[in-house]
């Protein structure tokens, strides 16, 4: 039965923008075999995000408009909380212990309050691609998509970003992402780094100054800082 489950064409998910720049990054052949795994997952597990919020990041930060990318792992994998942001969990659900731990540097760093609402869709809207290295993840088993092709199609996503001819800022929280670091070659970007915001490591995240750093980045370029104080309320 699960052999007549008709693959996902991720690349037709995406929106059009999206789909443009990334082609020239992604293997037809690996694309494919992960469009075929991720319908097997979503037709007999349960697989977060639900899959209208698969490309939610893409679809909220169209590439013209993205300016900081914030690259997060995996997504959540308890019910309710992926929406396809990396970090940012849907109105209503608890704030994760890492995504505190961001809205603590946010205070210390731009005296932003401390929000009640995770939902970090405000930032995507104004150009934060709220980006996971790895899209799915099957529900109380973290890392279980990790390997399966996902991190061949988000580094593409980071190489499409790299060829922009103005500034992105990329924001790499802890030692996942900074390995990322090596595709972004382009001399017009900027790369901020620091430990992940997990508790399990707060001295690498907090004091880093990241926000406040982008937006000094960002205006050094010449463009229009994030409004990180827009957050669900």
């Amino acid at each position: 039965m699960s052999d007549t489950i008709a693959a996902l064409d991720l690349p037709g998910l995406l929106p059009s923008g999206w789909r443009t720049v990334l082609d020239p990054h992604l293997d037809p052949a690996g694309t494919a075999e992960l469009g075929r795994f991720v319908a097997q997952e979503y037709a007999h597990q349960t697989v977060f995000p639900p899959l209208e919020d698969l490309f939610a990041a893409y679809r909220l930060c169209p590439p013209q408009d993205c300016r900081v990318l914030i690259l997060g792992q995996d997504p959540y994998h308890k019910a309710g909380q992926a929406h396809g942001l990396s970090f940012s969990v849907r109105d209503g659900v608890r704030v994760p212990p890492s995504l505190r731990n961001v809205y603590k540097e946010l205070a210390d760093d731009l005296g932003v309050p401390v929000a009640r609402s995770g939902n970090l869709t405000r930032w995507a809207e104004q150009g934060v691609l709220l980006l996971n290295a790895v899209l799915t993840v099957r529900e109380a088993t973290p890392n279980s998509h990790a390997g399966k092709g996902w991190e061949a199609f988000t580094d593409a996503t980071i190489k499409a970003l790299d060829d922009l001819d103005r500034r992105v800022v990329f924001l790499l929280w802890g030692s996942y992402a900074r390995k990322k670091k090596d595709l972004i070659t382009n001399p017009r970007h900027v790369v901020l780094e620091a430990g992940h915001p997990s508790p399990m490591n707060p001295r690498g995240f907090l004091g880093s100054r990241p926000f406040s750093a982008a937006n000094s980045a960002l205006a050094d370029a010449g463009l229009p800082p994030i409004e990180w104080d827009r957050i669900a309320a």
